[in-house]
Formats: structure tokens, C-alpha cells, sequence
């Protein structure tokens, strides 16, 4: 009874505290396997993983059979006899990876023995001819090879490693492996299954996980019950597993994998080990481990227990390949996809692809990766840094995807719920971050809120762009439009037009029907306020009744420094001299964590949120902006929502909600390969739905950017939530400037045919969103007026002070 009640006791501290001491396990030993204890694994795992479980869709790479250990229970080594040749040759690997790519692949997991040049002469004389000194050398080529010639990112197994062969192996992967197996010495001994391998020595495959740890290599590892090995050994391994983790922060799975009696082996007639001793082991594992360490069991290995196992705690299924087969495990083929979507989907979980690297060490990409990996992985990767659902590009694709029909589960209610009634960022990513099959119930609520408030009505606004400048003395990692020394190769000249340029463009779109012209440019070093002040004087010399829109938070910043008044005095000044409203731009991505990156000199997250609040006190309404799809994630996101949201239940001043996503083609920081290819589809829309769920009863306007999506995804978001198309431009250059091939003019007659097509009414409103009777064909006919070709030249400006 004693013993039971302290088994219990540290059982119950395990479970409150995260951590039992190394001379405590052996109470754990002797914990039995009950709901409960499945119960508080599966808790842990929810409260770091959420309802995520995830696969890696990879191809297995079995570089050579050779081994000069002899494990009792393997059949994945064989004699040089055996074997056509002693490895792989590159040519082969290179066409093995190649069919994985074609395959929907993203990993090329290098299986292969430990050494066997040190037992086998063939592998000697094999790697000799080839110009290697050992199977690592080799391994290194064919990984810089797999790199260099695919999309590919190897995950490499080579077994136990020195300092120096792990430092020469990291920059050529993603991620390394080793299992430990078991850290059990008495398993070394004759007559146990690592009797002859001496590879399987704990103490080298510790000094392998630990060098790893100190080099900041992603590492997998696990243990491998039913060889032998007691409970109490189990646990010691999990718990030296768990050590080196809190010191290193490396291991990022550790997988629990199950005994397999094979023919041929020594271990051919040994007892294989319950699925409930599975099952205890997974939650002792789950509970022993840190809560960011992954959990794995192969699936294809307990292929008719997938049910029980989604509820036990683990949160990944490992490698699925739908290339190769399982070379350790020949005789156990790989779930499909779809069967084992469907059976996580029945618990109320996502099932979703990952890369080799697991998303919590994207956070710190220049510690646990090369810049070459890290490009790679950025490539392939969501905001979640998993596996993107689609390969859409913001601003240059021509195509949406289509995506499966919506399956309303209470889940996906719930969620919504949360958002409209405790407007949380967490519960705002919780809903951004839902699956493709919950999507479309998603985007059909937020649809059904839209015609809730506008009915059937999409506005859109007469306008002209002016960009007045692309001279910037900022460093915007994500800006391709500002102009620099040695950028013309990407950015084209740079120039600063002069106020009478202004003026004609004004006259000419006040000619070809526009109420509204908006201004914006580069943070001129030679600009001051008086220089914002005179271009709106131009423009009012001209026009007492075109709308001016213009200036970022971040001019107006520039502007009040220039002239040593604060920002409410500057504002009042602009709007003196007739300034109407302002663009809620340079808002980017409002967390200074992200700012730090893409704009690490321009306005903080507060500075913005506080000019913005002192136009809205002077009178002055500005439209808000959020760019994302670069190096957020949707926390991101969720938060620069929520403190729109703080702005608006304040003042009440914001016009409309206008997402961004990120055109990356010509961004610096893509080409530098620091940042994803811009949001997928999927995200696109659901920032947009989201919004309007979000922001029902508060910002009532949710516009799609025709620049940014392209006819076919405007087309998509006018069904998404969306009530607004936003301005014709007449000419934009920020955008195409980043590489985007939509741009310069809105053409009517084009938008027509699709709001016709989804039984929409398309109509005309002035830039505060007040309806205007203007006859759309008459604006349509207006447009065919042409515009002369505009010319930016370079004029010195005409104030030159110096920022106080």
C-alpha cells in the first residue's frame, strides 16, 4: 500500500510540476495504465500543441545497408553480399529525392548504417574509389547534392557522431537523428540485443545528443521499448533525454517507438510489447518530457490502433512517404493521407504537414540553422511554419486554389463565438489558425455578417496615386519601391517630382472623374513639414473639393520633427491648409518584436497608434493597414488586430480595414531569403473574414486590395466578408515596384462582369465612404480618356532644414 501511495504522490507532483527527480522514477515504475494517466497526457500535450497533430511528407534515402553494428531485432542491415552495391551512388540519391519532390515531398531522410567501412572492406575500397575517407564524407556529399539539385531538405540518421562530423553536417541539413534506444548498459551485454554493437554503447549515443545540444543542431531521437528493458530503464532514458533538452533547448521529437519481431532475426520468437504498455510508456514519456519536446509513435507500425493514439498524448506521426517505403520496417506500410485525416479530424484535431525543422525553432532560425536551410524551409513554410496549404503569391498569381467543402464542427463555433464576444488575441489566432476543411464556414459567416451591414452594395472610390517621391533615408527590410545608391537593378532611378507634376496629375484625374487624390512617398532626407504643407496647397490651388488623402504616420512624424512642433500642432497645420484624412500606412505589423526586423528605424507600434489617435482628435479620419505574410505569425497578426480594434472602440476615426498581404518577389528581405514568399491563399482570406468577424459593430469597412490579390482573388474575397474594392489609382508603383503584376488602373468594366457574375451591385463612394449617384458606365467611359504617360524626374526639393 505504501508503495502504491508514494507511486501515486510522484505521479501527482509529475503531473502539477513537469519534473521528477532522476531517484524518484523508479515509484513511476509502477504507476498502472488507467484513463486517467492517458487523460493528463493528452492535457499536456493540448496545452503546448493545441489541437494540432502533425507528419512529415518526406522520402526515405537508405544511402547504404551496411553496418558494422549487429542488433539483434534489425533487419535493415545486411552483408555486403547482399547488397548491389555498397551505397547508393549520388545519381541515385539525386533521382530518389527527385521523384519525392514530384511527389509533394519537402524531406529527404537519410537512412543508413553506423560505420560500416570499419567492419567491411567493400565499403573501404567503395568509398576509396570514390574519393571519401568515410561513410560521413559521403553522407555530406550526397546531402550538398540533395540541397543543391532539389527543393529538398535532408534530415540525416548516420548514427553516433564527433564533435567535428556533426560541425562539417549541420550546415548540409535541416535537422540530425539518433535514437537512443535505450541508455540501459545491461542491454550491451551477451546475450542482450546490442550485444556486438558497439555504437549502441549509451555512453557514445549520450555524447552524440549532447554534442548536438551544444552545437544547436534540431535533433530527433526516442527510445525503443520491448527489447528488454525494464520500465524503470525506459523512464532513465526519457529523463537523461529530458536533461539535455533543459540544457540545450535541441531535441525537438522524441519518438516512442514499439518492438517489431522480425523473421530472420536473433529476436525472431521474442514476445512483442502490448499496445497498453504503448500507451503507459507514451504518457510517462509525455508527462517526463518537456511540454515543446514532440511526441512520435509511426503509425504505420500500430496501423489499427490511429484511433486510440490521437487522444494519447503524441502530437506527431513522423515521416509518411508516398515515394518509399519504411526500410527498417519493410513489412509496415504507410497510412494514406486522407484515411488518417479523417480518423483526426473525428477527435476534433488538425492534421497537418510539417518541414524537417519543427516550428518552434523558427524563431531563432541563425541559432539551429544555416542561412541556406533557413531560405529553404522560409520557402516552404505558412505562418505557422508549417507546410503551406497552396502555392499562391501575392500579387503575381493568376489562379486561386479551391479548397474542400466546410465542416461545421462545435469547435469551429466555439471559436467563432469567442472572437464576437471576449475579443482576445488568443482567441483571434485561434481562429486564423483553423483548418482548410473549417475554412469556408469561415469565410461564409464573415459573408453573411457583410450583407448583414451592406447588402448586396460593393463600394469603391474614384482615385488617383500619387507617389511623389522614392528617395528614403529609412531601411525597410520588406521595401522595394524606396530608392537608394546600388538598388537601381531592382528599384529603377530614383526621383522627387516637382509640385507643378503634382498639380497636373491632380488635374487630369479630377478630369477623368476622381473625388479623392492620395499622396504618399519616401521619407525625403531634404523634406520638412513645409514641404508636406506646400504640396497640399498645390493641390487646394487647383481643387477647393478633391478629396487629399495623404501622408503616413511615419511623414507626419518626419514632417513635426522638421519643424519642432508636436505631432497634434502638425496635424492641425496640414488640415489648415486642407488636408482631409490620412492613409493608415507604415502600420506594417503593430508588435515591436516584428518591427525589429522589417523596419528596425522606423515608428514603434505605439508611436504609430499614438499619431493615429491625434489625427482622429483633430478631426482628421485615417483609413488602417496591416502587411503580413513576411516573418510574422499569426500571434502577430492577432495582436495588431486587437489594438486596431483598442483605436477604434477609442476614437472611433478608422474609415476602413485594408489587409496587405505581402508582395515578396523584389522585397530585400525575400531576396535575401529572410522571409516567406508572402501568405498563402488560405491565410490571405482568413485575415479578411476574420476581420470582419472581429470588427462587426466597429470598423464596418473591410476592403480587398485589387493590386495585391489580382481579379481572380478579388473575385474570391467579394464572397469572403469584404464591402469594398478600394481606389482605381489610375497609376501605383509600391506595389509593382515589389514585383507584383496587377497595378496602375482599376478597369471598371472588368470588375463589373464579376460583381454581375456573383449578383453584387457595384457602387460609387467618396473617400469617407459616403454613396455617390454617378452612373458606373459614365465613369467606365471616363476611364478611356487616356492618361499621358507620366515621367518621374528628379527635382531638388525645395526645402532643405535639418531633422531636430
Amino acid at each position: 500500500m505504501k508503495i502504491q501511495e508514494q507511486s501515486n504522490l510522484s505521479l501527482k507532483q509529475l503531473i502539477a510540476t513537469g519534473s521528477i527527480d532522476y531517484f524518484e522514477l523508479s515509484s513511476l515504475a509502477d504507476i498502472c495504465l488507467s484513463d486517467a494517466l492517458i487523460q493528463s497526457s493528452f492535457e499536456k500535450k493540448k496545452a503546448y500543441f493545441k489541437n494540432l497533430l502533425t507528419y512529415s511528407p518526406k522520402v526515405f534515402i537508405p544511402l547504404t545497408f551496411l553496418c558494422r553494428d549487429v542488433c539483434h531485432y534489425c533487419t535493415f542491415a545486411q552483408t555486403p553480399k547482399k547488397v548491389e552495391s555498397p551505397y547508393l551512388s549520388i545519381a541515385q540519391v539525386i533521382a530518389i529525392a527527385k521523384e519525392g519532390e514530384a511527389h509533394g515531398c519537402f524531406e529527404a531522410l537519410f537512412t543508413l548504417g553506423d560505420k560500416p567501412e570499419l567492419r567491411y572492406k567493400a565499403a573501404r575500397e567503395w568509398l576509396e574509389e570514390n574519393g571519401f575517407k568515410t561513410t560521413n564524407d559521403y553522407l555530406g556529399a550526397c546531402a550538398a547534392a540533395v540541397l543543391k539539385e532539389t527543393s529538398l531538405i535532408p534530415h540525416l540518421n548516420p548514427g553516433c557522431l564527433t564533435p567535428n562530423e556533426i560541425k562539417k553536417l549541420k550546415p548540409l541539413s535541416g535537422s540530425m537523428g539518433l535514437m537512443v534506444e535505450s541508455l540501459s548498459s545491461r542491454l550491451t551485454e551477451k546475450g542482450q540485443p546490442h550485444y556486438g554493437s558497439p555504437d549502441k554503447d549509451p555512453l557514445f549515443r549520450m555524447q552524440t545528443l549532447e554534442e548536438a545540444g551544444k552545437q544547436s543542431v534540431p535533433f530527433t531521437t526516442g527510445i525503443l521499448i520491448g527489447i528488454g528493458e525494464t520500465r524503470l530503464e525506459r523512464l532513465e532514458s526519457l529523463h537523461k533525454i529530458s536533461e539535455l533538452h533543459k540544457k540545450y533547448n535541441h531535441v525537438q521529437e522524441v519518438i516512442v517507438q514499439n518492438f517489431k519481431a522480425k523473421p530472420n532475426t536473433l529476436m525472431t520468437n521474442a514476445v512483442e510489447p502490448s499496445f497498453d504498455e504503448l500507451m503507459w510508456t507514451i504518457a510517462m514519456a509525455r508527462l517526463i518530457l518537456p511540454g515543446d519536446i514532440s511526441l512520435q509513435v509511426p503509425p504505420n507500425l500500430n496501423s489499427e490502433y490511429i484511433s486510440q493514439l490521437t487522444l494519447s498524448g503524441i502530437n506527431d506521426f513522423g515521416g509518411i512517404s508516398p515515394v518509399t517505403k519504411d526500410y527498417v520496417n519493410p513489412e509496415a506500410p504507410w497510412p494514406e493521407i486522407e484515411k488518417l485525416n479523417q480518423i483526426v479530424l473525428k477527435t476534433n484535431q488538425l492534421l497537418k504537414p510539417r518541414a524537417t525543422l519543427y516550428p518552434k525553432y523558427f524563431a531563432d532560425l541563425e541559432t539551429f540553422s544555416t542561412q541556406e536551410i533557413a531560405s529553404k524551409l522560409l520557402q516552404i513554410t505558412d505562418s505557422q511554419s508549417l507546410i503551406r496549404s497552396d502555392q499562391w503569391k501575392s500579387g503575381v498569381s493568376n489562379t486561386t486554389p479551391s479548397y474542400p467543402e466546410a465542416i461545421l464542427s462545435s469547435n469551429i463555433r466555439s471559436l467563432i463565438k469567442d472572437v464576437e464576444t471576449n475579443p482576445s488575441a488568443m482567441n483571434v489566432q485561434s481562429l486564423l489558425e483553423t483548418s482548410e476543411n473549417e475554412f469556408q464556414y469561415i469565410v461564409k459567416y464573415a459573408d453573411e455578417i457583410k450583407s448583414q451591414i451592406h447588402g448586396s452594395e460593393i463600394s469603391f472610390v474614384v482615385n488617383r496615386n500619387i507617389n511623389y517621391t522614392n528617395i528614403c533615408s529609412f531601411k525597410c527590410n520588406f521595401c522595394a519601391f524606396s530608392k537608394g545608391k546600388g538598388h537601381d537593378d531592382l528599384r529603377g532611378m530614383p526621383y522627387n517630382i516637382s509640385e507643378e507634376e503634382i498639380i497636373r496629375r491632380t488635374k487630369e484625374a479630377i478630369d477623368r472623374g476622381a473625388t479623392e487624390v492620395c499622396l504618399q512617398g519616401g521619407i525625403h532626407p531634404k523634406f520638412s513639414g513645409e514641404t508636406y504643407l506646400d504640396i497640399v496647397r498645390a493641390i487646394r490651388s487647383v481643387s477647393d473639393s478633391i478629396h487629399i488623402h495623404a501622408f503616413s504616420p511615419l511623414e507626419i512624424d518626419h514632417g513635426r520633427k522638421t519643424l519642432n512642433i508636436s505631432v497634434k500642432d502638425f496635424l492641425i497645420e496640414l488640415k489648415n491648409v486642407g488636408l482631409n484624412s490620412l492613409p493608415g500606412t507604415a502600420a506594417e505589423i503593430l508588435h515591436d518584436d516584428i518591427r525589429a526586423i522589417i523596419c528596425p528605424d522606423k515608428l514603434n507600434s505605439n508611436e504609430w497608434v499614438e499619431i493615429i489617435k491625434a489625427a482622429h482628435s483633430v478631426g482628421l479620419p485615417t483609413t488602417s493597414t496591416m502587411m503580413f505574410g513576411h516573418v510574422e505569425n499569426m500571434s502577430h497578426v492577432a495582436h495588431h488586430l486587437i489594438r486596431l480594434l483598442e483605436i477604434q472602440n477609442s476614437t472611433n476615426g478608422l474609415t476602413e480595414f485594408v489587409p496587405l498581404p505581402f508582395v515578396a518577389e523584389e522585397a530585400p528581405i525575400f531576396r535575401r531569403g529572410k522571409s516567406r514568399p508572402g501568405p498563402t491563399f488560405k491565410e490571405t482570406i482568413l485575415v479578411h473574414s476574420v476581420a470582419r468577424i472581429l470588427y462587426n459593430g466597429s470598423i464596418n469597412n473591410i476592403q480587398g486590395s485589387w493590386v495585391k490579390m489580382g481579379l481572380p482573388g478579388l473575385k474570391y474575397l467579394l464572397s469572403s466578408g469584404i464591402n469594398d474594392i478600394g481606389g482605381v489609382l489610375m497609376n501605383e508603383s509600391i506595389t509593382r515596384s515589389a514585383g507584383a503584376s496587377f497595378g496602375q488602373e482599376l478597369n471598371l468594366d472588368d470588375v463589373l462582369t464579376i460583381i454581375d457574375e456573383l449578383g453584387l451591385n457595384l457602387k460609387q463612394r467618396n473617400t469617407l465612404y459616403h454613396s455617390l449617384t454617378n452612373d458606373i458606365q459614365d465613369l467606365i467611359n471616363l476611364q478611356s480618356i487616356p492618361l499621358i504617360p507620366i515621367i518621374n524626374e528628379y527635382h531638388q526639393p525645395k526645402k532643405i532644414t535639418t531633422t531636430v
